[in-house]
């Protein structure tokens, strides 16, 4: 019946009868357009919006241009117990904008009901662009390296950067950073969010801010403070990774929003319609719904919210020039009445989408709700941040006893999370993020120091899987910072070395340092800012070799699950593992809580046309030398070493191993 009626979408668009505003509310009983003059601080005018088919407020207006400030006030009902929470004194952010007058700053007045807020309010900025349907994107390489990358933080003291555009996104594109990228052999870029974002409001009274803006309230329009140039910023980053062979993957944040809990700030999708855009409790409807731990969770299973994060990232591959997206708490996406399913409407979604569905997808696959971790569990098309791996590399390398099994599933690729039925893993790899400690930080301290974070303490993850030996944190001691930095090299030598997708987080090459930090969210200073000139360089270039030795060797860079069995065209198995003396490992070898010694042969078919490509790895956690043989490199071969923490030296027909070391021999004629 209703077939013949008109189809909008929210936003703005461009037509011959003038500018069509549209927004969703399900529930306002009227909502009002403001234009605001061009400093955006006074109002001009205010037009009533007619109700459109579904749940759209529409209008069309002549003679409005790109450049023009607006917002929103919507009316209905005050009812908290029910989910509503309409308020007009509240000016609102349309959540389809895609830039903003300035950046989202907390004021109480956005919190208290009745108070004016069209003075404090961002305002949103009239942009028109070209019809797209379509992009290129650049693909992840199998295995290929992604590099992490805090947007202001990496630039903000690189003396290599004009100090315009230091602690910019811009400064993204800058010949400087892109050299970096190209030398750590970066295959995608990853930057940490760069939507609009609020700060916590707990952080004003300590006087610190947001470092990493996950905590948006838009997800089209970027954050003013370090994209001033809005969506042509990142469309410059983007143009310039893509010259350089490199693709740009995009940190978002679907889960929740910065209006954060009912005494949080009414700002954009809380005033449009609480109780369409969050999730509520079905028995206490008023309550929200917490599964991210940041006071609300985005409702994506219902459409209208659904079609405003597929159309984000749309707008983001298109406009923005993304490649690809990780996920933050990627299950709240994914969670459904029923609990948590891969088949989720949101992930359906992309999964049919004609522009998504050719974008890399990463999950971060777990949150604080019911089931909430669901690593190995997501749709095919998805990679996964793996903390197991973490987890299980720190702990080997500490030293815990009976962790040489965890160690060698997850070289292999993770087959425990991933193997199921398939014959690659999705395994993205890593040893430390934003969250947590930093790589240089994990063999320095025992504990967290998060003092600074004005929580006493109380924040971040308690257990860190972290060792200092013998002292907490800084030390003058030359021996204690020889042995932190060989540890270091053999946990980053680990990364290069297994099966997945390795992720390094910016500055963790050349040895980065939060003091302890493992939360470092709220300090967007000296702590989180990366140090460019006391940078560890003789680290760095450890960390270049390995990532070359990676891109050199298929048999490094395979996805594929390790399975002990003979890849086509070899007589070798795909992995081989062994003793010391070159022998098979045992049963005994693999139960002894005490060993950490392990040897593993690898064999591929190799890139450069026929023949096998061929490479051992000797991992010696022991706190002696040892005397290593390796198994038959292949007829006509000998093994050569390529790579090593700390000198691996020829001795007998084998090797002298050096004690906590990680060496790799290639076998070549």
């Amino acid at each position: 019946m209703n077939q013949h009626l008109p189809h909008y979408r929210p936003g703005v668009s461009f037509g011959p009868e003038g500018v069509r505003f549209s927004v969703v509310s399900q529930h306002a009983e009227a909502m009002f357009l403001c234009l605001f003059d061009k400093g955006g601080n006074r109002e001009i005018h205010r037009h009533a919006m007619s109700r459109a088919p579904g749940s759209l407020f529409t209008i069309v207006l002549k003679g409005i241009k790109p450049g023009q400030r607006y917002g929103y006030r919507a009316d209905g009902t005050w009812m908290p117990e029910e989910g509503h929470r309409f308020d007009i004194s509240k000016l609102l952010v349309d959540p389809h904008t895609t830039l903003l007058d300035r950046p989202f700053r907390f004021h109480h007045d956005f919190v208290r009901r009745g108070a004016d807020t069209h003075k404090l309010a961002p305002k949103a900025i009239v942009e028109r662009y070209p019809e797209q349907s379509a992009r290129k994107v650049q693909p992840l390489k199998p295995g290929g390296l992604i590099y992490k990358v805090p947007v202001k933080a990496f630039s903000k003291l690189n003396p290599d950067m004009p100090e315009e555009l230091r602690g910019t996104l811009a400064a993204l594109a800058h010949p400087a950073s892109i050299a970096h990228f190209k030398m750590i052999g970066a295959s995608a870029v990853e930057l940490m969010p760069v939507a609009a974002w609020i700060d916590e409001r707990h952080l004003l009274p300590h006087h610190l801010t947001n470092a990493r803006g996950y905590n948006p309230v838009t997800f089209m329009a970027l954050e003013p403070r370090i994209a001033p140039g809005g969506m042509a910023d990142l469309r410059k980053v983007a143009d310039a990774l893509h010259e350089a062979g490199i693709a740009l993957f995009l940190d978002v944040v679907y889960n929740h929003s910065g209006e954060s809990d009912l005494d949080g700030p009414v700002l954009s999708m809380r005033g449009l319609d609480n109780a369409l855009f969050y999730r509520h409790h079905a028995d206490e409807p008023g309550a929200l719904v917490n599964d991210a731990g940041t006071g609300n969770t985005l409702a994506v299973e219902r459409g209208p919210v659904r079609e405003l994060v597929l159309d984000s990232l749309r707008h983001l591959v298109l406009n923005g020039g993304a490649d690809g997206f990780r996920f933050d708490l990627c299950v709240s996406l994914g969670r459904t009445a029923k609990g948590f399913s891969p088949y989720a409407p949101l992930f359906e979604a992309m999964r049919h989408d004609p522009v998504l569905s050719q974008c890399t997808m990463i999950a971060e696959p777990w949150d604080v709700g019911p089931g909430g971790y669901q690593l190995g569990n997501f749709p095919p098309q998805f990679l996964e941040w793996n903390d197991r791996y973490r987890d299980d590399i720190r702990r080997f390398w500490r030293g815990d006893p009976g962790t040489l099994g965890a160690l060698a599933t997850r070289l292999s690729g993770s087959s425990d999370f991933f193997g199921h039925g398939a014959k690659e893993t999705r395994s993205i790899n890593f040893l430390a993020a934003h969250d947590g400690l930093t790589l240089a930080d994990v063999p320095a301290f025992r504990r967290k120091h998060n003092y600074a974070n004005g929580e006493d303490n109380r924040d971040g993850h308690g257990e860190n899987f972290s060792w200092n030996h013998g002292v907490e944190g800084n030390t003058l001691a030359p021996a204690i910072r020889v042995r932190r930095k060989e540890d270091v090299k053999a946990m980053l030598a680990l990364l290069f070395l297994s099966r997945g997708t390795p992720m390094l987080t910016a500055g963790d090459e050349f040895g980065r340092t939060q003091h302890g930090n493992n939360n470092g969210y709220a300090q967007d200073n000296e702590t989180t800012w990366l140090d460019w000139e006391k940078r560890d360089e003789e680290l760095e270039a450890f960390a270049v070799a390995l990532s070359q030795l990676r891109s050199m060797h298929p048999v490094l860079a395979s996805s594929a699950l390790l399975t002990g069995h003979a890849p086509h065209d070899s007589a070798m198995s795909d992995v081989s593992w062994f003793r010391a003396n070159g022998e098979a490992m045992t049963s005994g070898d693999w139960e002894n809580p005490a060993n950490h010694f392990l040897g593993l042969a690898l064999t591929s078919p190799s890139h450069r046309g026929s023949g096998m490509d061929r490479v051992a790895i000797v991992i010696n956690r022991n706190d002696g030398r040892l005397a290593v043989h390796l198994p038959p490199p292949g007829r006509g071969l000998k093994w050569h070493c390529v790579l090593s923490t700390r000198p691996a030296i020829p001795s007998g027909g084998g090797f002298d191993i050096a004690a906590h070391s990680v060496s790799v021999f290639s076998a070549v004629r």
